[in-house]
């Protein structure tokens, strides 16, 4: 199911888009008591996209007949958008541009995934259509925002899906469920026609298996879009790999595992993979980080939340779930004060930032610190949500570049994930770092 082997089953005539798409359809049927999906595309719907790479040729497609799922935050021309909020929903009449980017080289939407409402959540949780459950053990979160994104690519219901990644929607999930996640640089992935979580910080992520498949969708997807007004280029210089790699960690007393010993010893084995590839380790203050993460919630930014959400929470308090309600109305009364006030902060962990990350390569942490039962995160939904932010929070408020990665797995099966990050225009460094890194997964020998 990666895009390497479908496209090899393509060329030999084992294997043709309208059979793969059926079998898939029978496969979505066997999970239908996981609430994956909030809308899957029906035999017309799809036709369209079939019919079409009938008469192409596949060498001038790059994605000729891969599957792919679409969070629901994100258009798809002709299919209803909800953001898990059924009184929000509409039916655009053009898909978003990622969405446009990935269907002229070939792709093929099979749906839109279920989310934590308005991508407003790490835990998977808070949906309306239901909870989304781990893809290894139903009773553990699958993670959010992006939780049916990442669960349908880890059941190989897709070959990989599109996420959105505010505070963490594109990572989280991605280490909860074994897979690599893609959080571009802001800008990099254009966000026209997304609907706004914090529209100045959101990115569109990716959700694949390999990092053969990120580097080919991220160069489609990286493509300037003029009509977002977020939307970024990459310089035609960015950095590469260099040896000695130097890599940061964290020091010891900013580590946080919030009691789970297993994910520090995964973590541990993980930072020694990469001294196995000739990286030198350097713990780093990870004060500036930390704190810029507590400024995603407590400071102003979440009126962004609220201004993106504001007519119908206005008009219809009753559409939002109680927990997404609440923490999008504290939006309402952020002030233009707090904000500069903020701002000013932001800038000076910024600074500090910057100076942490000229001396490596890039970051590596935890994606996060622990996973937690779907009970657990039911009995205490707003603490176990921060709890999973707090490698994760810092990354768009400070323009950075992220990478989440596999990192073995748990005595129970859980994974367990880790993530690199650099600084702004960096991702196809990280890409590239992934690549040596999976190779020195034991799996994946």
């Amino acid at each position: 199911m990666t895009i390497q082997t479908l496209r090899q089953a393509y060329q030999s005539g084992a294997l043709t888009p309208r059979a793969l798409v059926a079998e898939l359809k029978a496969k979505m049927a066997l999970h239908v008591n996981n609430p994956i999906w909030i809308y899957t595309l029906n035999d017309a719907e799809l036709e369209p996209h079939l019919k079409r790479l009938e008469g192409a040729k596949i060498e001038e497609l790059p994605l000729y007949g891969i599957p792919f799922a679409i969070k629901d935050n994100i258009d798809l021309a002709g299919i209803p958008t909800t953001a898990a909020c059924p009184d929000f929903a509409y039916v655009p009449e053009r898909s978003a541009y990622v969405v446009e980017r990935l269907i002229e080289a070939g792709a093929i939407p099979m749906g839109k995934t279920n989310l934590d409402q308005f991508a407003t959540g790490l835990v998977g949780t808070r949906s309306p259509y239901g909870i989304c459950q781990n893809s290894i053990n139903p009773e553990y979160i699958s993670g959010g925002s992006s939780a049916g994104s990442a669960v349908s690519v880890a059941l190989e219901l897709v070959t990989f899906s599109l996420g959105t990644d505010t505070a963490g929607s594109g990572r989280v999930p991605a280490a909860f469920n074994n897979l690599i996640g893609v959080k571009p640089t802001k800008g990099v992935f254009s966000t026209s026609g997304v609907v706004p979580a914090c529209r100045s910080l959101d990115c569109v992520s990716l959700f694949t298996k390999t990092c053969a498949d990120a580097q080919t969708l991220f160069a489609i997807m990286a493509s300037f879009d003029s009509e977002d007004v977020y939307a970024r280029m990459i310089p035609t210089q960015t950095k590469t790999l260099e040896k000695p790699l130097r890599i940061g960690i964290p020091r010891k007393s900013d580590l946080q595992f919030f009691g789970d010993a297993e994910a520090q010893t995964l973590f541990e084995a993980a930072v020694a993979r990469f001294i196995k590839v000739g990286a030198v380790v350097e713990e780093i203050d990870f004060t500036p980080f930390l704190k810029a993460a507590n400024l995603l919630y407590s400071g102003p930014w979440v009126a962004e939340r609220y201004v993106a959400t504001k007519a119908l929470l206005q008009k219809s308090p009753e559409s939002f779930l109680e927990v997404t309600r609440t923490i999008i109305a504290q939006g309402e009364h952020k002030s233009a004060s707090d904000y500069f006030e903020a701002e000013y902060a932001l800038k000076a962990y910024r600074r500090e930032a910057e100076q942490c990350l000229k001396w490596v390569d890039f970051m590596l942490t935890p994606t996060t610190g622990t996973i937690y039962t779907i009970d657990e995160v039911e009995n205490n939904p707003i603490e176990l949500n921060t709890n999973l932010g707090y490698y994760t929070n810092f990354m768009n408020l400070l323009d950075l570049s992220a990478l989440a990665l596999p990192a073995g797995e748990r005595g129970n099966g859980l994974p367990f994930g880790i993530t690199i990050f650099a600084d702004a225009f960096e991702d196809t460094k990280l890409l590239s770092m992934g690549e040596i890194y999976m190779k020195e997964l034991p799996c994946q020998k």
